[in-house]
């Protein structure tokens, strides 16, 4: 016998309700995002909320209505880096005009993998913009979106070794390959060593250098002793400190010794857009092989969206590409009839991913939406409080306390403070319970000290002022 419910059990019977529904969740956001200055963060109670969220099989359905209550629920329990004083990490503070762009991909629903479809062309004019933005060969380079930079350098470095020692790489793997190097800066991102681990060469292959004399060394020692040297890492944007190596020379050698340069530019990519004091220090990443970037950080994209660009777009569609039968393409009888299994561009053959988001609608909506321009008044504004927090330090220090001093400078948009006669890992929490900034904390020469990454657009110079107060008032006696 037939069943008539086959079919019609997901979708809600009552479009209109729904509707309705949404509106109401969707009036809840705008709430929540004019809120974002207001309350720095909520401690959850962790028991209560597991407790509340919990899942059985043996569940039945929720009226929508409940559903969403339930997500109204969760949503002061974030990390709320939305917040003008949340300066912990490096975590952008989002936008509120993406959120209509997920709506709109939820909706879609589409795979990004690939196929026939007009999305596709979203995600090429993200990649082409990149592109073009880092000065490479927009005739010769491409990309692809990712999680992430930890994601992205993962492909890089796959780039990196297929250009090294040839294609079959990926059919006869590490086994027959020598002994390989990959060489970062003092300072660089743990992605880059994960990345070399996942590819099975181990953390031992990692060399960090202090200087680009000690670079040259290192790479010397390495070819007279018969390991292959294979790409070499500049930092552009230190996590800890916010400085960018020197990419021209480090790239002017990597194409002496035919070397893969690879660029970590996770939230310093975007300083190209700032004003010329500040875009400079990135100079030289038109030199790459490939580059690495987030969206979600300084130009505050929602969570989460990164790139990884490759200068030779045939290497890296031969490093990933793998089409088994039931991708195979499709081919129609005359122009334009190749169906769904057609078009000219699967994303799939550039990355690891074969299900993908439609995460570029997000990143196009962000920049078409708030427009280059804004983007790089905000991050020139965010170097200069970064440059005013250390200001604030340095006018302590003259006129005779030595409560915070500078861990280092200021180069970009990071400001590290050493605290006299207290542990900063306390202070922090203290400032981050009392809901009045977030720091975080790093080692600097080995030392620990409070740090302040500025990648928040919502960030004023009183908000700078302000913490700054507060800060001194938790520290003893000058």
């Amino acid at each position: 016998m037939e069943d008539s419910k086959a079919g019609y059990r997901v979708d809600p019977e009552n479009l209109s309700e729904l509707s309705s529904d949404l509106h109401s969740l969707l009036d809840t956001c705008v709430e929540n995002m004019k809120s974002t200055r207001e309350e720095l963060w909520n401690p959850p109670n962790n028991k209560e909320l597991a407790e509340s969220f919990s899942l059985s099989k043996s569940d039945d359905s929720c009226d929508t209505k409940e559903v969403y209550d339930k997500l109204r629920s969760i949503m002061p329990y974030g990390t709320n880096q939305k917040h003008p004083r949340w300066w912990g990490w490096v975590n952008g503070g989002g936008n509120f005009t993406a959120v209509g762009a997920e709506l709109v991909a939820a909706t879609i629903n589409t795979n990004m993998g690939g196929r026939n479809q007009g999305c596709v062309e979203v995600e090429r004019a993200v990649i082409e913009f990149l592109v073009n933005l880092a000065g490479m060969d927009a005739q010769k380079a491409f990309g692809v979106l990712t999680t992430g930079t930890s994601q992205a350098t993962v492909l890089a470095m796959a780039a990196a070794r297929a250009k090294k020692f040839g294609i079959d790489v990926k059919k006869k793997g590490i086994r027959a390959l020598p002994e390989i190097a990959v060489y970062v800066k003092d300072g660089a991102h743990i992605c880059v060593e994960k990345a070399i681990e996942l590819l099975g060469h181990g953390s031992d292959s990692m060399r960090t250098f202090t200087s680009f004399d000690h670079l040259t060394q290192l790479v010397a020692e390495d070819k007279a002793k018969g390991i292959v040297p294979m790409a070499i890492v500049g930092t552009a944007g230190c996590v800890n400190r916010g400085t960018y190596d020197d990419l021209q020379s480090i790239g002017k050698f990597c194409q002496q010794e035919d070397i893969w340069f690879h660029v970590d530019g996770a939230f310093g990519y975007w300083i190209l857009l700032a004003e010329k004091k500040w875009s400079s220090l990135i100079s030289g990443i038109e030199r790459a092989n490939s580059v690495a970037l987030d969206f979600h950080k300084w130009i505050g994209v929602p969570y989460s969206v990164g790139a990884c660009l490759i200068s030779d777009r045939e290497l890296h569609y031969k490093t990933f590409s793998n089409r088994p039968s039931y991708l195979a393409p499709s081919v129609g009888t005359v122009p334009g009839s190749d169906g769904l299994a057609g078009g000219d561009l699967w994303f799939c053959d550039y990355g690891i991913d074969l299900s993908r988001p439609f995460s570029a609608l997000k990143c196009w909506t962000t920049l078409k939406s708030v427009g280059t321009r804004k983007l790089g008044e905000v991050v020139t504004d965010n170097c200069r409080q970064a440059a005013r927090m250390a200001g604030i330090v340095k006018n302590l220090n003259k006129s005779g306390n030595n409560s915070i001093t500078l861990a280092c400078d200021v180069v970009s948009n990071i400001c590290c403070m050493y605290l006299k006669d207290v542990d900063p890992r306390v202070i922090a929490a203290k400032l981050q319970v009392a809901k009045v900034v977030v720091f975080s904390t790093t080692l600097v020469n080995g030392k620990e000290c409070l740090r302040a990454a500025l990648v928040n657009h919502r960030t004023s110079d009183a908000d700078i002022d302000y913490a700054m107060e507060e800060l001194q008032k938790l520290l003893p006696p000058k």
